[in-house]
């Protein structure tokens, strides 16, 4: 049964989205007990169609005119269906962060840096999370725990009990 966080409907999914993007961001998190729980199987499920359909692309060769009049043939790279509806699941389920400026970056670099980007962390879970995870459940041999949870004691104030759920690393079966 699904945690109610105390929340309605929608504000519970808004809590879950944006802790799952900053899980995916930023590769950990401190929250409650509660929301790490709900997110971690968010974020895994997500996390598990991604690895499932990231390698899915299919190669396109189209006619582009250059501006001397010349034809010429250019074969493109384009998301296969498998993988292009993952990432429309992957856009409407998350919330779109946007990389943040350096420091001592000037404007111009920082809009050169990020212009082929249209939804960073979807292209960061599709290029670096998906290929990394995949290796890892085929090294151990299994799919799943991805992430964990580390109870990190109560917070003041409230004295809700607090977690760091965080992405796991390890690649083999002896490292802990």
């Amino acid at each position: 049964m699904a945690r109610k966080l105390g929340r309605t409907a929608d504000a519970r999914m808004a809590i879950i989205k944006n802790l799952a993007s900053e899980l995916f961001w930023n590769g950990r998190i401190e929250t409650t007990v509660e929301r790490a729980k709900e997110v971690q199987s968010y974020a895994e499920r997500l996390l598990t169609a991604a690895i499932n359909s990231y390698e899915d692309v299919v190669k396109v060769k189209k006619t582009v005119k250059t501006e001397d009049g010349k034809t010429l043939e250019v074969e493109f790279v384009n998301d296969g269906a498998k993988k292009l509806a993952v990432r429309r699941k992957l856009m409407g389920s998350l919330r779109d962060l946007q990389p943040s400026k350096n420091d001592g970056e000037s404007k111009s670099a920082y809009n050169e840096r990020t212009k082929d980007a249209k939804h960073p962390l979807v292209e960061k879970i599709f290029r670096e999370l998906a290929p990394f995870y995949a290796k890892r459940a085929e090294q151990l041999g299994q799919k799943g725990g991805y992430t964990r949870i580390l109870k990190n004691g109560s917070r003041r104030g409230d004295n809700a009990d607090t977690a760091i759920l965080e992405f796991v690393k390890n690649t083999t079966k002896e490292s802990k």
